[in-house]
């Protein structure tokens, strides 16, 4: 891999890392139709930490504020489970500490701590599936996933996913509103983003708008559900990455830390926009570049321009 391929790659994964156009398939399709070969699953997964980066950072105060609510929440909770100042008779139960019922009700009245201490749990519970998934087809992901006929139909066929979530998704809840039901329907959508063309902010923030969600609800949770999940994913593929074998363009260690920074860069600019936009227009306009985009791939395919493996 040269250095402009480099730059290329990671433009192009901070460009479309946010937007419901899958990203894999962009780094795919970038570097088959115009580096003649494929980058690879792993510098994908790698590139995808910078944007990753983004959005911690993007959402730093909002992360805190749920990893605090979280632990302190769980604290609470234990603590008040484990409290006995209940004398039955004569007897005392134990003689652990008894928190302050004061403080204890200043904490449960707290709305913004609970709801924060639930997304959370949701965030958690919806990485499970993908964390196992992900596991299991990690050679298939990796391999025949990124046949370029297959991409091209995914990303046609999941349009019309997409477009369906915009018309029929009634779209008046909030984020505040968002249930465990939501949480794991959106976990198990996210799974869909192991196949390159399909879009893993595509995939659960379609899902959220079945739901009820609103845009920028489902985006909000969306980006946050990936966190974990892409998170782990670039640092389990850092070995492959660095010390690439076989055939395809293989990236140096010092370019892909720079097609990283440059996807950071990018995608930060990115999820900000992404998210002004969707709270006033719909997924109609990503939809028809999408199946645009599936097809004059299918069309260079067809005609022998370009390679599917």
């Amino acid at each position: 891999m040269t250095w402009i391929q480099a730059l290329v790659l990671g433009l192009v994964q901070g460009l479309t890392e946010f937007l419901p156009v899958s990203s894999s398939a962009h780094l795919r399709i970038v570097s088959g139709v115009f580096f003649g070969d494929d980058a690879g699953a792993s510098f994908t997964a790698v590139t995808q930490l910078g944007t990753e980066l983004a959005v911690l950072i993007y959402f730093a105060k909002d992360i805190a504020r749920i990893v605090v609510a979280w632990f302190t929440t769980i604290g609470l909770r234990w603590q008040a489970r484990s409290q006995a100042a209940v004398a039955v008779a004569d007897r005392v139960t134990t003689k652990l500490p008894v928190m302050d019922r004061s403080v204890r009700e200043q904490y449960e009245r707290d709305e913004q701590r609970e709801l924060d201490y639930r997304i959370g749990w949701y965030v958690i519970l919806a990485t499970i599936p993908i964390g196992v998934l992900g596991y299991l087809f990690k050679d298939e992901i990796r391999t025949g996933a990124r046949n370029l006929w297959l991409i091209s139909f995914n990303l046609i066929f999941f349009a019309l996913i997409i477009a369906a979530g915009e018309y029929y998704g009634r779209k008046n809840r909030t984020f505040d509103q968002i249930t465990t039901r939501d949480g794991i329907i959106m976990g198990f959508a996210q799974c869909l983003a192991l196949i390159p063309g399909v879009s893993r902010s595509g995939a659960t923030s379609t899902a959220g708008l079945f739901l009820g969600l609103d845009r920028e609800a489902a985006y909000r949770f969306s980006f946050l559900l990936a966190i974990p999940a892409v998170t782990a994913s670039g640092l389990f593929s850092l070995p492959d990455a660095f010390a690439p074998a076989g055939e395809g363009l293989n990236a140096s260690g010092a370019q892909l830390i720079v097609a990283t920074l440059v996807s950071f860069i990018v995608g930060y600019a990115s999820v900000a926009w992404l998210l002004k936009f969707v709270s006033g227009h719909s997924q109609y306009w990503f939809v028809g570049y999408r199946v645009i985009l599936g097809l004059v791939m299918m069309g260079l395919l067809a005609a022998g321009v370009v390679s599917a493996t």
